[in-house]
């Protein structure tokens, strides 16, 4: 059985107001994407990493992230899709693995994930066949229709979803086909499985394990980093 790790980095960063795509912006001294492969790269039980980026950029990304830090374990440069879950079924496909296998979804941009939650996902998913990291929701949320609100959902219930997910690939790839087939577009990977009725476990994360989308994002980062006088190298 191997360990696989399919990282999602097309997306447009439109939020972050930069001149370039999110995942190149630096974070201490490299880009955020080159933190998070760090992260997968030195890890013991991690196998193949596959990085999916929209298909003008991938000689950028060759060049800025993969190159300058000689990762091992990249296997490859994926062209990504119109949406989200268009990159991760071409990742999916890519990979070619066996269905036994597992495989880690991760956002490029989550630079801040702790190596031990690494073992636990990978521990939940072989017990539990689907697993999501999350964190229970601080505030309160609002169901707002044409500016006014609509329902106060129970909080105690409410969980913000992030990743890595995990699943067994042979799982994940049906499921991703089955929502082409049936037009479904899912939030999140695990919401596939959700849909089609299949359990799925949650991790408890951290609250540190932010996808940097904003400028206040990235600041955060920074922040979480010098408060413990860390670096990501």
């Amino acid at each position: 059985m191997s360990v696989f790790v399919l990282i999602p980095a097309a997306g447009m960063g439109r939020r972050m107001g930069a001149g370039i795509n999110k995942q190149y912006l630096p974070l201490l001294d490299r880009p955020i994407l080159a933190h998070t492969l760090a992260l997968f790269d030195r890890h013991p039980r991690i196998d193949h990493i596959y990085v999916v980026c929209p298909a003008d950029e991938i000689e950028l990304c060759r060049a800025e992230v993969l190159e300058p830090y000689g990762f091992t374990k990249v296997r490859a440069l994926v062209p990504g899709g119109a949406e989200r879950q268009d990159s991760v079924r071409n990742g999916l496909q890519a990979c070619q693995a066996n269905s036994d296998d597992l495989i880690l979804i991760h956002d490029g941009v989550r630079p801040l994930l702790a190596p031990e939650l690494i073992d636990e996902v990978l521990a939940a998913v072989q017990s539990c066949g689907a697993c999501v990291v999350g964190v229970p929701v601080k505030d309160t949320i609002k169901e707002v229709e044409g500016g006014r609100i609509a329902n106060t959902p129970q909080r105690s219930r409410l969980w913000q979803a992030q990743t890595p997910q995990g699943f067994r690939y042979g799982q994940i790839c049906a499921a991703h086909q089955q929502a082409v087939a049936a037009g479904f577009q899912g939030s999140d990977d695990a919401s596939l499985l959700e849909w089609l009725g299949l359990p799925v476990a949650m991790l408890m994360g951290s609250y540190r394990n932010i996808k940097i989308t904003t400028p206040e994002d990235l600041i955060l980062a920074r922040a979480f980093l010098a408060s413990n006088g860390e670096t990501l190298a």
